[in-house]
């Protein structure tokens, strides 16, 4: 028979394959091919399913086999382990192709959409900005516990740190001094790097019509704009906006039994990138809100009212999660 599906183990050099024919047998099992070798592999066999795990180097590998004339299905890796581990023992490279290729046979499994060369690349430029906002985050702290160890305290606000040990940088002695000194110029550094991937962030916005359309949302900037596209495209592969919203974590974990609904904390599922993005903005709606009389605002004021800030907060993240 026919091979229908064929589980893909990704590694660095090495790699595991499992294909199943229409019956559900094992009718390819190569648990050792080499990087060289996996393209001329897939490309030996007839049209057929080819399932990876949603890792490092999975969309490069799905466009490749989509040229192919292969169908392409990239799953989350916490939904491959219950296959993985269902009624058997140990882990290795041949058993996690088997319960990809197991995975993507489930009629109820979700799928990673495969992301294009540009949306890959717009992600570069999240992924790097964020690391460098990581980098003077951490060079603040470290100038904080400096100046402790010479009796200076200073409140995390980063600005008053900037100011306050620009201040006492000449009441240190010499070597602290230079450490200081030299830390405080690589904050600035950093500052530049920020506000120049931010530059290309507002570029990539001003070109992308999605990205337009959603930052007519309230709590939706550039930055936000173009994580979405980026990362979910647009959007097509989530059934409605509540489910985008569960996805990204924004709506409570359900423990409900014997008829009764049990509600309980959100679940912070999905990408923390994303969440923090949506929820930075409708921080930024509730401080503006107060001032406003438009039904946004009115709405997430009654909630605040009711339900406190916070809750406030996350209800404006997923209703903004919903509308897109």
């Amino acid at each position: 028979m026919a091979i229908v599906c064929v589980g893909i183990d990704l590694a660095k050099n090495v790699f595991a394959l499992h294909g199943v024919d229409e019956a559900g047998k094992p009718a390819l099992v190569r648990p050792t091919v080499p990087r060289a070798k996996l393209l001329e592999a897939i490309a030996a066999l007839p049209p057929c399913l080819v399932a990876m795990e949603a890792c490092s180097g999975a969309h490069h590998w799905a466009r490749e086999f989509q040229a192919l004339g292969h169908t392409v299905k990239l799953i989350a890796p916490k939904f491959v382990i219950p296959y993985r581990l269902s009624g058997k023992r140990g882990k290795n490279d041949a058993a996690d192709a088997a319960a990809i290729c197991e995975a993507a046979q489930r009629p109820s499994m979700r799928f990673v959409p495969a992301k294009s060369l540009e949306q890959q690349g717009q992600l570069c430029l999240h992924r790097v900005r964020q690391g460098f906002i990581e980098q003077r985050t951490a060079l603040i702290n470290r100038i904080r516990g400096l100046l402790s160890e010479f009796g200076i305290v200073l409140p995390l606000k980063a600005a008053t740190v900037r100011r306050e040990a620009l201040l006492h940088l000449e009441d240190l002695p010499g070597w602290a001094n230079l450490a200081v000194g030299d830390c405080l110029s690589e904050v600035g550094r950093l500052d530049e790097r920020v506000h120049e991937y931010d530059r290309h962030l507002a570029h990539l916005a001003r070109e992308n019509e999605a990205a337009k359309r959603l930052m007519r949302l309230s709590g939706v900037g550039e930055t936000t704009a173009t994580a979405l596209t980026a990362a979910i495209g647009n959007g097509h592969d989530f059934q409605c906006g509540r489910q985008f919203a569960a996805w990204l974590g924004l709506t409570p974990g359900q423990y409900s039994s014997g008829g009764k609904t049990r509600l309980g904390r959100i679940t912070k599922a999905g990408d923390a990138y994303l969440r923090s993005l949506l929820v930075l903005g409708a921080r930024a709606v509730l401080a503006a809100a107060k001032n406003k009389t438009d039904p946004i605002s009115r709405w997430v004021r009654n909630v605040e009212e009711r339900r406190g800030y916070w809750k406030a907060v996350v209800a404006m993240a997923a209703k903004n999660a919903r509308l897109y």
